[in-house]
């Protein structure tokens, strides 16, 4: 069905490998496709979790320069406005998204593996935003979500350096959270998905929402969302079955609903 994505789905986890040779650059089509993935994943109720990983040696190495060639300013303006939208779906996402950085993730494909709820890495990835080079400046929300991440003045180099950081100081300045051998990398994350997945659907959908309004809201208002959405929680049947497995010393078997 897709002719840039390989997506398998085993024990309510889908691994979404992106497989566009030779550095699985980021084509208009391929992020078009990727938007439909997202909504066949997000309707499908066996998946509750996402792995996000390049095929061979590249995570993904950018956008696909070559389609920059023709662009005037307005349909750049356009083009960011585009991807910045798909990538605040990844963000929003109602499922986790776990990146599994196995290579070179530059520009547009650090821009996506920010946007991901969680990331991985292997020590030999290698990480930037190298749009400057280029005499541009990263335009799918590189420039706003690199300093929540790393704080503003790490940030800054990185972008104005196009420098490029392995997968050990990525772990250090806090870009991701494990750095994982590239033979075990997959599996690890694998792992980390399957953990996960045995929580329930609602919860998992609810918690995320309220991690990202932390991030876009106000402190009080944060805190108001939480509470609203702890009370969501209350309504599912699945707070239910969870105080019940505990009181009752055994393992949730959660509905999703």
């Amino acid at each position: 069905m897709y002719s840039y994505w390989h997506v398998q789905k085993e024990d309510r986890v889908a691994v979404v490998t992106i497989n566009r040779p030779p550095a699985n650059a980021l084509s208009q089509a391929a992020l078009t496709e990727l938007a439909a993935l997202l909504d066949e994943l997000e309707r499908d109720g066996q998946v509750k979790a996402i792995v996000l990983t390049g095929e061979g040696r590249f995570f993904i190495a950018g956008a696909d320069i070559k389609e920059f060639t023709q662009l005037m300013s307005a349909d750049a303006e356009a083009l960011a406005k585009a991807g910045q939208q798909l990538f605040e779906r990844l963000e929003t996402f109602p499922k986790p998204i776990i990146a599994a950085i196995n290579g070179a993730c530059l520009g547009g494909g650090l821009e996506l593996a920010m946007a991901c709820h969680i990331r991985l890495a292997a020590p030999e990835a290698k990480l930037g935003l190298p749009e400057l080079n280029l005499g541009i400046i990263p335009g799918y929300g590189g420039t706003q979500r690199l300093p929540r991440l790393v704080g503003r003045g790490k940030a800054t180099q990185m972008i104005l350096t196009s420098e490029m950081i392995g997968g050990e100081e990525a772990l250090r300045i806090g870009l991701v959270e494990a750095v994982h051998p590239l033979d075990q990398l997959l599996d690890e994350a694998k792992k980390l998905a399957g953990a996960i997945a045995q929580k329930s659907a609602v919860a998992l959908r609810l918690a995320l929402e309220a991690v990202h309004a932390g991030t876009v809201l106000g402190k009080a208002e944060g805190m108001q969302r939480e509470a609203e959405l702890f009370g969501e929680a209350f309504a599912s049947e699945d707070v239910k079955e969870g105080v019940a497995a505990f009181l009752e010393k055994r393992r949730p078997q959660f509905a999703d609903r």
